[in-house]
């Protein structure tokens, strides 16, 4: 469900969103997410000063709240 979230969000900020890849690993009690873009999609995804990769991260932890898991988003390049 968060990978998805994080895929939805991605796709919506770029200009090659078939080029978009999310994974998800699960550890014991956290969940990390993996999110890479095509290279020149880059600044879009992290927005001037991180404001957008701070939002997608802040959506995807309240997203994760209810299920009381700890989430980190990871922009690789």
């Amino acid at each position: 469900m968060l990978k998805d979230l994080v895929e939805v969000i991605a796709k919506s900020l770029v200009d090659n969103p078939d080029q978009v890849r999310v994974s998800e690993i699960h550890g014991e009690q956290s969940v990390i997410i993996e999110l890479k873009v095509a290279p020149e999609d880059m600044g879009k995804v992290i927005g001037k000063q991180g404001r957008i990769a701070r939002a997608i991260r802040t959506v995807v932890r309240a997203a994760a709240n209810k299920d009381n898991k700890r989430v980190i988003v990871e922009i690789l390049q």
